[in-house]
Protein backbone atom coordinates (compact mmCIF):
# COMPACT_ATOMS: atom_id res chain seq x y z
CA UNK A 1 0.00 0.00 0.00
CA UNK A 2 1.03 3.33 -0.21
CA UNK A 3 0.62 6.50 2.45
CA UNK A 4 1.74 10.14 3.25
CA UNK A 5 4.38 10.87 5.81
CA UNK A 6 3.10 13.21 8.14
CA UNK A 7 6.00 13.51 10.47
CA UNK A 8 8.82 11.63 11.95
CA UNK A 9 12.66 11.79 12.19
CA UNK A 10 15.92 9.06 12.31
CA UNK A 11 13.65 6.00 11.49
CA UNK A 12 10.58 5.97 12.88
CA UNK A 13 8.03 7.79 10.75
CA UNK A 14 4.28 8.56 10.97
CA UNK A 15 2.48 7.65 8.03
CA UNK A 16 -1.47 8.01 6.86
CA UNK A 17 -1.81 4.71 4.53
CA UNK A 18 -4.28 4.44 1.85
CA UNK A 19 -6.42 2.69 4.23
CA UNK A 20 -7.10 5.50 6.53
CA UNK A 21 -5.14 3.74 9.48
CA UNK A 22 -1.99 5.65 10.71
CA UNK A 23 1.09 3.53 11.07
CA UNK A 24 4.21 3.96 12.61
CA UNK A 25 6.98 2.68 10.39
CA UNK A 26 10.68 2.19 10.07
CA UNK A 27 12.74 2.35 6.84
CA UNK A 28 12.89 -1.39 5.43
CA UNK A 29 16.47 -1.96 5.72
CA UNK A 30 17.24 1.23 7.46
CA UNK A 31 18.27 2.39 4.33
CA UNK A 32 16.14 4.44 1.16
CA UNK A 33 17.25 4.36 -2.17
CA UNK A 34 16.92 7.92 -2.15
CA UNK A 35 19.58 10.98 -2.76
CA UNK A 36 22.52 10.68 -0.57
CA UNK A 37 23.71 13.21 1.60
CA UNK A 38 20.22 14.84 3.75
CA UNK A 39 20.31 15.11 7.57
CA UNK A 40 16.82 13.26 6.86
CA UNK A 41 15.95 10.50 4.42
CA UNK A 42 12.35 11.71 4.43
CA UNK A 43 10.14 14.79 5.39
CA UNK A 44 6.37 15.54 5.72
CA UNK A 45 4.31 15.60 2.14
CA UNK A 46 6.63 12.45 1.15
CA UNK A 47 4.67 9.66 -0.45
CA UNK A 48 5.80 6.42 0.39
CA UNK A 49 5.47 2.54 -0.47
CA UNK A 50 4.25 0.45 2.83
CA UNK A 51 4.41 -3.11 3.88
CA UNK A 52 2.36 -3.75 6.75
CA UNK A 53 3.42 -5.52 9.96
CA UNK A 54 1.48 -8.66 10.17
CA UNK A 55 1.72 -8.69 13.81
CA UNK A 56 0.00 -5.12 14.46
CA UNK A 57 -2.21 -3.28 12.56
CA UNK A 58 -0.79 0.63 13.37
CA UNK A 59 3.14 -0.80 12.21
CA UNK A 60 4.98 -0.99 8.85
CA UNK A 61 7.82 -0.67 7.37
CA UNK A 62 8.56 2.40 4.35
CA UNK A 63 9.61 0.10 1.48
CA UNK A 64 9.70 2.66 -1.50
CA UNK A 65 9.92 6.88 -1.74
CA UNK A 66 7.53 7.44 -4.97
CA UNK A 67 8.93 10.31 -7.44
CA UNK A 68 9.11 14.16 -5.47
CA UNK A 69 6.81 16.89 -7.62
CA UNK A 70 8.54 19.13 -5.40
CA UNK A 71 10.76 19.35 -2.22
CA UNK A 72 11.75 22.23 -0.13
CA UNK A 73 15.10 22.21 1.71
CA UNK A 74 17.72 24.14 3.85
CA UNK A 75 21.01 23.61 4.82
CA UNK A 76 21.03 22.68 8.32
CA UNK A 77 24.41 24.24 10.23
CA UNK A 78 24.42 22.02 13.19
CA UNK A 79 24.29 19.17 11.13
CA UNK A 80 26.46 20.22 8.36
CA UNK A 81 24.27 18.83 6.03
CA UNK A 82 21.33 19.53 3.67
CA UNK A 83 17.83 19.04 5.35
CA UNK A 84 14.41 18.48 3.99
CA UNK A 85 11.33 20.54 5.06
CA UNK A 86 8.61 19.75 3.12
CA UNK A 87 7.90 17.59 -0.24
CA UNK A 88 4.91 17.65 -2.48
CA UNK A 89 3.77 21.27 -1.99
CA UNK A 90 1.66 23.84 -3.66
CA UNK A 91 2.71 26.96 -1.54
CA UNK A 92 5.17 28.36 0.06
CA UNK A 93 4.06 30.86 3.08
CA UNK A 94 6.60 32.83 4.48
CA UNK A 95 5.76 34.25 7.37
CA UNK A 96 6.86 37.30 8.64
CA UNK A 97 5.58 39.91 11.14
CA UNK A 98 6.65 43.69 11.38
CA UNK A 99 7.83 43.37 14.81
CA UNK A 100 7.94 40.91 17.92
CA UNK A 101 10.20 39.62 16.66
CA UNK A 102 12.03 42.05 14.47
CA UNK A 103 11.30 42.40 11.00
CA UNK A 104 14.28 40.72 8.85
CA UNK A 105 13.87 40.91 5.45
CA UNK A 106 17.01 39.15 4.46
CA UNK A 107 15.09 35.68 5.97
CA UNK A 108 12.19 36.26 3.47
CA UNK A 109 14.86 36.96 0.59
CA UNK A 110 16.43 33.31 1.36
CA UNK A 111 13.27 32.14 1.96
CA UNK A 112 11.58 33.18 -1.54
CA UNK A 113 15.39 32.21 -3.52
CA UNK A 114 14.99 28.54 -1.92
CA UNK A 115 11.26 28.68 -3.38
CA UNK A 116 12.69 29.82 -6.96
CA UNK A 117 15.17 26.96 -6.94
CA UNK A 118 12.75 24.56 -6.02
CA UNK A 119 9.94 25.71 -8.45
CA UNK A 120 7.00 26.30 -5.58
CA UNK A 121 5.25 29.08 -5.68
CA UNK A 122 5.48 31.91 -2.76
CA UNK A 123 3.30 34.16 -0.50
CA UNK A 124 4.39 36.61 2.05
CA UNK A 125 2.19 36.53 4.99
CA UNK A 126 3.01 39.55 7.38
CA UNK A 127 1.40 38.45 10.76
CA UNK A 128 0.65 40.64 13.60
CA UNK A 129 -0.69 43.53 12.12
CA UNK A 130 -2.46 44.56 14.77
CA UNK A 131 0.56 45.67 16.32
CA UNK A 132 1.32 49.46 16.38
CA UNK A 133 4.52 48.69 14.86
CA UNK A 134 2.27 47.54 12.16
CA UNK A 135 2.16 50.62 9.61
CA UNK A 136 6.40 51.53 9.86
CA UNK A 137 7.25 52.89 6.53
CA UNK A 138 10.45 50.39 6.31
CA UNK A 139 8.55 47.58 7.05
CA UNK A 140 5.92 48.90 3.86
CA UNK A 141 8.47 49.39 1.35
CA UNK A 142 10.10 46.10 1.18
CA UNK A 143 6.44 44.74 1.23
CA UNK A 144 5.84 46.48 -1.43
CA UNK A 145 9.30 45.86 -3.47
CA UNK A 146 7.91 42.27 -3.14
CA UNK A 147 5.02 42.41 -4.55
CA UNK A 148 6.31 44.97 -7.69
CA UNK A 149 8.14 41.89 -8.28
CA UNK A 150 5.07 39.45 -8.65
CA UNK A 151 5.14 38.01 -5.41
CA UNK A 152 1.70 38.00 -3.32
CA UNK A 153 1.69 39.71 0.12
CA UNK A 154 -1.10 38.78 2.52
CA UNK A 155 -1.39 41.43 5.94
CA UNK A 156 -2.91 39.18 8.10
CA UNK A 157 -3.27 39.21 12.18
CA UNK A 158 -4.56 35.90 14.12
CA UNK A 159 -5.14 37.89 16.96
CA UNK A 160 -7.89 40.06 15.13
CA UNK A 161 -8.79 37.55 12.27
CA UNK A 162 -7.35 40.67 9.78
CA UNK A 163 -7.44 38.90 6.31
CA UNK A 164 -7.56 35.66 7.66
CA UNK A 165 -10.30 35.33 4.84
CA UNK A 166 -8.19 36.17 2.16
CA UNK A 167 -5.67 33.41 3.40
CA UNK A 168 -8.24 30.75 4.47
CA UNK A 169 -8.92 31.73 0.37
CA UNK A 170 -5.77 31.22 -0.72
CA UNK A 171 -5.07 27.61 0.85
CA UNK A 172 -8.11 26.23 0.35
CA UNK A 173 -7.62 22.70 -1.04
CA UNK A 174 -3.89 22.81 -1.20
CA UNK A 175 -1.02 21.78 0.43
CA UNK A 176 1.27 24.77 1.98
CA UNK A 177 4.26 25.00 3.66
CA UNK A 178 5.04 27.48 6.70
CA UNK A 179 8.33 28.55 7.00
CA UNK A 180 9.99 31.65 9.44
CA UNK A 181 11.40 32.37 12.11
CA UNK A 182 10.74 31.52 16.01
CA UNK A 183 7.82 33.43 17.24
CA UNK A 184 6.33 35.21 14.19
CA UNK A 185 2.82 33.08 15.06
CA UNK A 186 2.99 29.77 12.64
CA UNK A 187 1.16 28.01 15.25
CA UNK A 188 -1.41 30.73 16.01
CA UNK A 189 -2.23 30.67 12.50
CA UNK A 190 -3.03 27.24 13.01
CA UNK A 191 -4.68 27.68 15.36
CA UNK A 192 -6.99 30.45 13.97
CA UNK A 193 -8.12 28.56 11.23
CA UNK A 194 -9.11 25.45 13.02
CA UNK A 195 -9.08 25.57 17.10
CA UNK A 196 -9.44 21.77 17.52
CA UNK A 197 -5.63 21.39 16.65
CA UNK A 198 -4.77 23.74 19.87
CA UNK A 199 -1.26 23.96 19.06
CA UNK A 200 1.12 25.54 21.70
CA UNK A 201 2.21 28.85 21.17
CA UNK A 202 5.65 30.52 22.74
CA UNK A 203 5.95 33.87 24.67
CA UNK A 204 8.58 36.03 22.94
CA UNK A 205 11.83 35.95 24.81
CA UNK A 206 11.82 39.46 26.33
CA UNK A 207 15.79 39.38 26.49
CA UNK A 208 16.62 38.83 22.68
CA UNK A 209 13.19 39.79 20.98
CA UNK A 210 12.53 36.09 19.59
CA UNK A 211 10.76 33.64 19.65
CA UNK A 212 10.94 30.64 21.44
CA UNK A 213 10.68 27.07 19.53
CA UNK A 214 7.13 25.59 19.84
CA UNK A 215 7.23 22.90 16.74
CA UNK A 216 10.05 20.71 17.21
CA UNK A 217 9.94 19.11 13.87
CA UNK A 218 8.07 19.50 11.07
CA UNK A 219 4.63 17.69 10.51
CA UNK A 220 1.70 17.51 8.19
CA UNK A 221 -1.53 18.74 9.26
CA UNK A 222 -5.18 18.63 8.02
CA UNK A 223 -7.15 21.65 9.03
CA UNK A 224 -10.89 22.19 8.77
CA UNK A 225 -10.91 25.51 7.83
CA UNK A 226 -13.79 27.54 10.21
CA UNK A 227 -16.99 28.17 8.68
CA UNK A 228 -16.88 31.67 9.70
CA UNK A 229 -13.75 32.10 7.29
CA UNK A 230 -15.48 30.63 4.23
CA UNK A 231 -18.59 32.10 3.75
CA UNK A 232 -20.54 29.93 5.86
CA UNK A 233 -19.19 26.47 4.10
CA UNK A 234 -18.50 23.83 5.71
CA UNK A 235 -15.87 21.04 5.85
CA UNK A 236 -13.11 22.75 3.62
CA UNK A 237 -10.08 21.32 4.02
CA UNK A 238 -6.50 22.47 3.57
CA UNK A 239 -3.39 20.62 4.48
CA UNK A 240 -0.40 22.60 6.42
CA UNK A 241 3.37 21.43 6.88
CA UNK A 242 4.06 23.51 9.89
CA UNK A 243 8.22 23.64 9.89
CA UNK A 244 10.11 24.54 13.02
CA UNK A 245 11.00 28.37 13.74
CA UNK A 246 14.10 29.17 12.28
CA UNK A 247 16.78 32.07 13.21
CA UNK A 248 18.89 31.53 10.44
CA UNK A 249 17.81 30.17 6.91
CA UNK A 250 20.41 29.06 4.82
CA UNK A 251 20.51 28.18 1.36
CA UNK A 252 20.86 25.29 -0.06
CA UNK A 253 21.38 23.64 -4.19
CA UNK A 254 22.43 27.11 -4.76
CA UNK A 255 26.11 27.98 -6.33
CA UNK A 256 27.49 31.35 -4.93
CA UNK A 257 27.81 32.14 -8.84
CA UNK A 258 24.10 31.55 -9.57
CA UNK A 259 22.13 33.12 -7.11
CA UNK A 260 21.21 35.72 -9.39
CA UNK A 261 19.27 33.57 -11.14
CA UNK A 262 16.71 33.08 -8.19
CA UNK A 263 16.44 36.90 -7.63
CA UNK A 264 13.50 37.56 -10.28
CA UNK A 265 14.83 40.84 -11.22
CA UNK A 266 18.30 40.23 -11.80
CA UNK A 267 17.58 36.43 -13.41
CA UNK A 268 16.54 38.20 -17.10
CA UNK A 269 19.82 40.50 -16.75
CA UNK A 270 22.54 37.20 -16.46
CA UNK A 271 24.61 37.11 -19.40
CA UNK A 272 24.15 40.00 -20.70
CA UNK A 273 26.93 42.11 -18.73
CA UNK A 274 30.19 42.89 -20.81
CA UNK A 275 31.67 40.29 -19.42
CA UNK A 276 29.01 37.60 -20.34
CA UNK A 277 28.51 34.89 -17.67
CA UNK A 278 32.11 35.75 -15.60
CA UNK A 279 30.80 39.01 -14.75
CA UNK A 280 30.81 39.09 -11.11
CA UNK A 281 28.04 41.88 -10.66
CA UNK A 282 30.03 43.60 -8.14
CA UNK A 283 32.40 46.18 -9.98
CA UNK A 284 32.82 45.35 -14.18
CA UNK A 285 31.70 48.53 -15.85
CA UNK A 286 29.01 47.45 -18.12
CA UNK A 287 27.33 45.39 -15.75
CA UNK A 288 23.71 45.35 -16.44
CA UNK A 289 22.84 44.19 -12.39
CA UNK A 290 24.47 47.19 -11.63
CA UNK A 291 23.35 49.36 -14.06
CA UNK A 292 19.56 48.28 -13.23
CA UNK A 293 20.28 48.81 -9.65
CA UNK A 294 21.53 52.42 -10.38
CA UNK A 295 18.40 53.08 -12.45
CA UNK A 296 16.45 51.65 -9.67
CA UNK A 297 14.88 49.32 -11.31
CA UNK A 298 16.62 46.71 -9.03
CA UNK A 299 16.27 47.94 -5.45
CA UNK A 300 19.38 48.89 -3.65
CA UNK A 301 18.13 46.50 -0.41
CA UNK A 302 17.66 43.17 -2.78
CA UNK A 303 21.18 44.15 -4.57
CA UNK A 304 22.83 44.32 -1.15
CA UNK A 305 20.69 41.03 0.31
CA UNK A 306 21.91 39.54 -2.88
CA UNK A 307 25.57 40.73 -1.93
CA UNK A 308 25.32 39.08 1.43
CA UNK A 309 23.69 35.94 0.81
CA UNK A 310 26.63 34.84 -1.84
CA UNK A 311 28.91 35.99 0.54
CA UNK A 312 27.66 33.43 2.69
CA UNK A 313 27.56 31.13 0.15
CA UNK A 314 30.81 31.07 -1.24
CA UNK A 315 32.40 31.69 2.25
CA UNK A 316 30.46 29.07 4.63
CA UNK A 317 29.74 32.43 7.17
CA UNK A 318 26.50 31.97 7.81
CA UNK A 319 24.78 35.43 9.42
CA UNK A 320 21.39 35.42 11.37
Amino acid sequence: MRGIIISGSNNSFDVNCDDDVLRRCSIKGKKLKTEGGFYNPLCPGDMVEIEADELSETSGRISALLPRKNRFTRWNVKGRSPQLLAANVDLLLCVTTPDEPPFRPRFIDRALAQAEEAGIEAVIVCNKRDLPSAADADVEARLSDWEELGYRILKVSAHSGEGLTELAELIEEKRCVLIGQSGVGKSSLINAFDSSYALKTGELSEKYGRGTHTTVKGVLLKLCIKSSLTGGRQNVYTSLIDTPGVRRFVLHGIEPENLALYFREMKSLVGSCTFGMSCTHKSEAGCKILEAVHAGIVSEERYESWLRIQEELATGSWAD
